[in-house]
């Protein structure tokens, strides 16, 4: 028993709801005071008592994942039905019904329903769309609803706008889609033929064409092949010509239509006119030529006169398909051509004597040929003169010269603009080597000149400066303008071009001689070491492997000796020897065979460099003076998000992760200088203390002070008076040298 509606009693219906709209029960039809809601829900849209609302839209099943709107989840997805419907004819007495096959397409996304008719030729018929795309209402009494998914399945009828459609079948999509909804399929109903189209195809076949109707279908052929072309080359011994010289021509066939097109292939200076084509592209007959032949002769179709002139002077015609009187023409096919064939084009012999690459894939392909051994139709070039030049007279340069003797324009000599922006100056890169020289001369006064020669790498000159040395009476500067110096020993003038000095000509210990002024290079800088190092394949005296295996050759006879002599230049086993006993091993091992490059470049291999540590309050103040500079002063935030990425919140992170944070940072620090202090503030297992490197860069609160530079080796050609010159190393491991020339001692 319920309790009353009294207070305190019954609980409060509106307490949880938000909707309290009342809908319009009443209103006026035509003036006419009416009820027009009584499908509408009651307050706030809650069902009244005995209310049952009609879905307005297909309801289907809820799905795992996001609740999206049917206009996406179905978006392109269309239910395809096979049905046809019977149209009365009451006008014809030979057919009382037509059957007429459509598509219906039911959306997903808005239920909305199309019937689409194929096209049938010749059916006389306005096919096409015979329903537009849109939401159609169920037939009477239930016309205020619309057609849903719910209404469709094989083998029923539906009924748009009081015509009956049969549906008959449908496509697989559209049976997977109703069984995942749960609904059992009927069994697919036969299509029925239509009495008239059956009877009048029965007439259709039982007819012989009264006219010429052959079809001769060459679509399929030109779809495959178009495009596709086999070419061929061919030579033409003209009989006629006064030399009975060959001609070369080119044989194009296309697949797609077996027409061809020959082109001639004209040698320079052949005082033949250049035509366009030698053939037109056309189809080519093998027995040509046979003589003209009548119009009309030559067609597709024969036709015979069956009543001739009889009636009327009027005859009628029916195709001839044996086809009596015709003309058959041969032509050629791609089966017919081959190396070595001889094709007849218009009376004219011609051997086809090679073909490209294309062509033979296509008859190793279809015919299984194999043999393409070209036939050789060309005859050998005669040899070409060698040409001479006269000799160089002596103005200008030579090259200039040269190019006057190479045609009758005369052109500047071409230099070389890949090698001058490959090997000019880039950023820190110079492509410049310096050597220290001296004379080589007698002289007390020269003998202590000291020079400096600078080779250009990207036009191969070179230059020379002298050093200025106090109370010597000469003034250093400039001693010879940049330029090319050729080589002594030359003739002057003469036809071949002279041979210059290059940077391969240069080494630590040769002896040049520019312009009558004999030079001993006794030293280099350090780029032009590491330069020729670098590139060993172009500088031999630089390539350890070539030193390697020169030194074997001489000393390998001697190998027990050479490792007593080695181990008594090293009494306190230290397995490190001086740079200049090394030396002076080595150009006694040699006889002198080596030059002093070659020594300099095993002691830079072999030799044990010193290294020069940086301190860490150094790199933090170069640090915090950029970042002072450029105004950076994020660190709060940047210590935040190197403490968010310490998920273990140890205090320290991987080298690379603090580099990316920085990064994202963009701060304004080199690479080299933040890599150099991530390094340095590594422990035993690679890992950074993140606060420590922040409160080091910080320069508000913890500024360094001013800091003092750190010594570094001289670079500059300045200080290279003073001796010796610069030597890379200064010990030299020599164990690991007799190991790589002689092996292992056990």
């Amino acid at each position: 028993m319920a309790l009353p509606l009294l207070p305190g009693v019954s609980r409060d219906r509106k307490i949880g709801k938000e909707k309290f709209h009342k809908p319009q029960y009443w209103g006026f039809c035509n003036n006419v005071a009416m009820l027009v809601g009584e499908d509408k829900p009651g307050i706030g849209g809650e069902l009244l008592p005995g209310q049952k609302l009609k879905p307005k839209y297909s309801v289907f099943p809820e799905g795992m994942g996001s609740d999206a709107p049917s206009w996406v989840a179905f978006d392109k997805q269309v239910l395809s039905f096979d049905a046809y419907f019977e149209e009365e004819v009451p006008d014809k007495n030979q057919e009382l019904y037509r059957i007429r096959y459509c598509k219906i397409y039911f959306y997903l996304e808005d239920d909305t329903i199309q019937v689409l008719e194929p096209r049938v030729k010749n059916s006389g018929i306005n096919q096409g769309t015979i329903v537009r795309r849109h939401r159609i209402p169920l037939p009477p009494p239930h016309e205020d609803q619309f057609y849903t998914i719910d209404h469709f399945n094989i083998n029923i009828e539906v009924i748009f706008y009081a015509r009956r459609y049969k549906i008959i079948d449908c496509d697989q999509f559209t049976k997977n889609f109703l069984r995942k909804m749960g609904f059992r399929l009927n069994a697919p109903a036969d299509r029925p033929d239509d009495p008239y189209t059956k009877e009048r195809q029965k007439i259709l076949d039982s007819m012989n064409p009264l006219r010429p109707y052959e079809r001769i279908d060459t679509l399929k052929q030109f779809l495959e092949h178009d495009g596709h072309v086999l070419r061929f080359f061919c030579v033409w011994d003209d009989p006629e010509s006064m030399f009975h010289d060959p001609r070369e021509l080119v044989l194009h066939y296309y697949l797609a239509d077996d027409t061809i097109d020959m082109k001639e292939i004209l040698p320079v200076n052949s005082g033949r006119d250049a035509v366009p084509l030698f053939l037109r592209r056309d189809k080519l007959p093998k027995y040509a030529p046979t003589g003209l032949y009548q119009p009309g002769t030559i067609t597709n179709h024969t036709v015979l006169n069956v009543l001739g002139n009889l009636v009327g002077n009027k005859g009628r015609y029916i195709l001839d398909n044996r086809k009596t009187g015709a003309v058959h023409q041969e032509f050629y096919k791609d089966s017919d051509l081959k190396i070595g064939a001889v094709i007849n084009v218009w009376g004219r012999k011609i051997i086809l004597c090679d073909c490209d690459e294309y062509t033979k894939e296509y008859y190793r392909t279809k015919y299984g040929i194999e043999d393409f051994t070209p036939i050789p139709y060309k005859a050998p070039p005669p040899p070409k003169p060698e040409k001479t030049f006269p000799p160089y007279n002596g103005f200008g340069s030579e090259e200039d010269s040269l190019c006057s003797c190479m045609g009758l324009l005369l052109k500047p000599p071409r230099k070389d603009f890949k090698k001058l922006m490959e090997k000019d100056r880039y950023g820190l890169e110079s492509n410049i080597l310096r050597f220290l020289a001296k004379l080589i001369t007698d002289s007390p006064i020269d003998k202590d000149r000291k020079f400096l020669i600078c080779c250009f790498l990207s036009d191969d000159t070179i230059s020379v400066f002298e050093h200025t040395q106090r109370n010597t009476g000469i003034l250093g500067g400039k001693f010879l303008e940049r330029g090319r110096i050729k080589k002594p020993g030359q003739e002057l003038l003469k036809s071949e071009p002279s041979e210059y000095f290059k940077a391969q000509d240069l080494f630590v210990g040769a002896e040049v001689c520019f312009h009558g002024h004999n030079f001993l290079l006794v030293g280099a800088d350090e780029y032009t070491f590491n330069y020729m190092e670098k590139h060993a394949n172009e500088f031999p005296m630089a390539d350890v492997g070539v030193i390697l295996k020169k030194l074997k050759d001489i000393a390998e006879p001697r190998s027990r000796e050479i490792r007593q002599v080695f181990a008594a230049a090293d009494p306190e086993h230290t397995k490190l020897i001086e740079y200049d006993p090394f030396r002076n091993l080595i150009v006694s091992i040699t006889d002198g065979a080596f030059s002093e490059h070659e020594v300099i470049t095993l002691g830079h291999c072999y030799g044990v460099r010193d290294e020069y540590k940086i301190d860490l309050y150094y790199l933090l103040a170069v640090a915090q003076e950029k970042l002072k500079k450029n105004n950076f002063d994020n660190f709060e935030q940047l210590s935040a998000v190197l403490t968010y990425n310490d998920c273990k919140k140890c205090g320290v992170l991987p080298h690379e992760t603090c580099r990316t944070v920085c990064k994202s940072f963009k701060l304004p620090l080199a690479d080299e200088d933040l890599q150099l202090l991530l390094t340095m503030l590594e422990d035993d297992h690679k890992q950074v203390d993140y606060k420590k490197f922040v409160d080091g860069m910080n320069w508000r609160e913890n500024q360094i002070p001013a800091f003092q530079t750190i010594k570094v080796l001289p670079k500059n050609e300045d200080e290279w008076g003073e001796q010796p010159p610069y030597l890379p190393v200064k010990k030299i491991k020599y164990l690991p040298l007799l190991d790589d020339l002689f092996g292992k001692e056990e």
